[in-house]
C-alpha cells in the first residue's frame, strides 16, 4: 500500500432488528387457573454476572434461580470449543432455592399494617462461594446469605453390619463387645446367654464413629436487618459500586447504609417540606451510579431527574444535575403531572445513560446534555384517549419498570395485556417490537417498524420519538385487558436475554 492511500472504513448501518424466541417459563398457569395474590411475583434482578436470577412475590418469598447452560458444557473457553455447542447458547435456568424474606406486620403505633410484599431486590458481590442479597418491603429491609451448607451425619461406627441402620446413625446392637448389658442389681447376665457371644474370629477392632458429609443443602440465613429508617414506603433500593454501602428511598427522604451496620443510617436527601401542605412532589425512585460511588440519581413524581454528588455536602438538598423535558404549551390537562410520573430509573452498564420510564413513555438521558432527552419512545401514545377511565379505575398510577441491554443499545418495559416493548436507540435504528408474555411472543407482531419521527421539543437531530404507531395494537385500545399488566423485567447484564412477569408466571426469552 503506497503511503498517500488512505483507508476508508465502510459505513455501519444500524443494528438489525432481534428476533425475540421463547426460552423457558417458570409457574406457568393452565388455562382458567386461578392466581392467588400472595403468588404474583413484584420484582425481578439478575445478579451481576447473569448467571443468578432472583424473583420477590407478594406473599414476601424471594426465589433463586441458577444458569445451567455454562455449568454443563465447562467454564473455560477451551471445554466450550471442545463442545460441539457454540458459545451463543441461548441462557437456561433451573430453579436453585427459595426463602421467606418477610412476614406480615403491625405497627401499633401508626394502626398501619405492613404487607409482607417485596418491593425490591438487589444483588450484592458473591464471597466465599456463597450469594448475597438485599430485599425489601415497604419498611424493612433485609441482607441474606444463601450458601451450600454440607449436612454432616456420623458412620463407621462399630457395629454388626446386619443390623446397622442403612442411614450411618446409632443402632442396638447387642453382638458388640461394647453393648454388654447389666441387670437391675449390677450383675451379670449368665453368660451362656447369646446375647453376650463374642463374633466368629474374636474380638472384632475398634473403630471410632467417622464424621461424613453425605449430600449439600442450600440454607438462606438473613445476616441484617435494617429496620425503622423510614416513615413512608421504600419504593428504592440501590447497592453503591464500592460494595460497602447502599441507599434506600421512600417518598420523601433517601437513606444511606453501611452494609455491616444495621443499627444507623445517613439521611443524605430529605424533600421533606416543613408544611405538609406544601408538598408538590415525591421522589419515585433512585439508583446509584455503576461505577461512580459519589454519584447516584433520583426520580421525582414531576418527571425531573436529579444527580447527586455525595462529595458536594452531607445533606444533598441541592442537584448537581436536573434532567427534565419542558412541557409543550397549550399541552396542559388535568393528567398532565400524574403521566409524567416517573415510576423507574436505569443507569446504563457504562453510566453514561439514565432510562425512565413515566406512564406514556420511555426516556434516554445523556448525563451530559440537560437540555432534554436524547430519544423518546411512545409506549401508551393509544391510551391518551382513555385517561379518564384509566383515572377512574386507578390504572394511571400502574408502575412500570424499564431496563437497558448490556451494550446499550436497546431498551425494554411492559404494558397491558402481558405485553412489552423493546426499542433499539442507536443512531439511525428503526427497531420497536411488541412482545407477548406467552409461549409464543412474536404474535402480535407486525413485519414493519413504525417510522422515527423527529422530537417537536428540541432542535437536536439525534433526538428521535418512536413507536407511536404501536403495531399490532388497536388505535381505540378495545383489545387491551388492563387487568394483566406487565410491571416488572430484567434483561440479562451481558447476553439478549429477558426475564419479565405476568402474575405469578415468570417468561424468560433470548434473541
Amino acid at each position: 500500500m503506497n503511503g498517500g492511500d488512505e483507508v476508508v472504513a465502510a459505513p455501519v448501518g444500524p443494528p438489525q432488528p432481534l428476533e425475540w424466541k421463547f426460552s423457558q417459563v417458570f409457574g406457568e398457569r393452565t388455562a382458567g387457573e386461578e392466581v392467588q395474590e400472595v403468588d404474583i411475583i413484584s420484582a425481578i434482578e439478575f445478579d451481576r454476572t447473569g448467571d443468578h436470577l432472583a424473583t420477590g412475590d407478594r406473599g414476601g418469598r424471594v426465589v433463586l434461580f441458577e444458569r445451567t447452560d455454562t455449568k454443563d458444557h465447562g467454564s473455560s473457553r477451551r471445554d466450550l470449543e471442545r463442545t460441539d455447542y457454540p458459545i451463543g447458547r441461548h441462557p437456561e435456568f433451573r430453579y436453585k432455592t427459595e426463602f421467606q424474606s418477610h412476614e406480615p406486620e403491625f405497627d401499633y403505633l401508626k394502626s398501619l399494617e405492613i404487607e409482607e410484599k417485596i418491593n425490591k431486590i438487589r444483588w450484592c458481590q458473591t464471597a466465599n462461594g456463597a450469594l448475597f442479597l438485599l430485599s425489601t418491603n415497604d419498611k424493612t429491609i433485609k441482607f441474606w446469605k444463601v450458601q451450600e451448607k454440607k449436612i454432616k451425619k456420623i458412620s463407621d461406627m462399630n457395629l454388626d453390619p446386619l443390623k446397622a441402620v442403612a442411614n450411618g446413625s446409632v443402632a442396638s446392637s447387642s453382638n458388640s463387645v461394647c453393648s454388654r448389658s447389666y441387670l437391675a442389681n449390677g450383675g451379670y447376665p449368665d453368660r451362656s446367654s447369646n446375647d453376650f457371644s463374642f463374633p466368629p474370629g474374636g474380638i472384632p477392632s475398634l473403630r471410632l464413629p467417622m464424621v461424613t458429609t453425605h449430600e449439600t443443602n442450600l440454607m438462606a440465613r438473613c445476616r441484617r436487618v435494617y429496620a425503622h429508617a423510614h416513615d413512608y414506603h421504600i419504593n428504592s433500593i440501590s447497592n453503591n459500586s464500592d460494595g460497602e454501602t447502599f441507599i434506600s428511598a421512600d417518598d420523601l427522604r433517601i437513606n444511606l447504609w453501611n452494609l455491616e451496620i444495621s443499627s444507623q443510617s445517613f439521611n443524605i436527601v430529605d424533600v421533606k417540606p416543613a408544611n405538609m401542605e406544601d408538598l408538590t412532589e415525591v421522589i419515585t425512585s433512585a439508583e446509584f451510579h455503576p461505577t461512580h460511588c459519589n454519584t447516584l440519581a433520583y426520580s421525582s413524581s414531576k418527571g425531573s431527574i436529579r444527580l447527586i454528588d455525595l462529595r458536594q455536602s452531607a445533606l444533598c438538598d441541592s442537584h448537581a444535575k436536573l434532567f427534565e423535558e419542558q412541557e409543550a404549551p397549550g399541552s396542559r390537562s388535568f393528567f398532565t403531572e400524574i403521566i409524567a410520573s416517573i415510576s423507574d430509573i436505569k443507569f446504563g452498564q457504562d453510566g453514561r445513560y439514565i432510562l425512565s420510564r413515566d406512564y406514556m413513555t420511555l426516556k434516554l438521558w445523556d448525563i451530559n446534555m440537560d437540555s432534554g432527552p436524547v430519544s423518546t419512545f411512545q409506549v401508551h401514545e393509544y391510551l391518551r384517549p382513555k385517561l379518564c377511565d384509566l383515572y377512574e379505575n386507578d390504572s394511571i398510577f400502574d408502575k412500570f419498570e424499564c431496563c437497558l441491554s448490556g451494550d446499550g443499545l436497546r431498551v425494554a418495559t411492559g404494558s397491558y395485556s402481558n405485553l412489552f416493548r423493546v426499542f433499539g436507540c442507536a443512531p439511525g435504528t428503526t427497531e420497536a417490537t411488541t412482545l407477548e408474555a406467552s409461549k409464543n411472543p412474536m404474535r402480535r407482531q407486525v413485519q414493519t417498524p413504525s417510522r422515527p419521527s423527529r422530537s417537536l421539543s428540541s432542535s437536536i437531530t439525534r433526538v428521535v420519538r418512536r413507536g407511536a404507531e404501536s403495531p399490532g395494537v388497536d388505535a381505540n385500545g378495545n383489545s387491551f385487558d388492563f387487568t394483566t399488566k406487565l410491571l416488572h423485567l430484567a434483561w440479562h447484564p451481558t447476553e439478549h436475554s429477558i426475564a419479565c412477569a405476568a402474575a405469578n408466571s415468570l417468561y424468560m426469552y433470548y434473541a
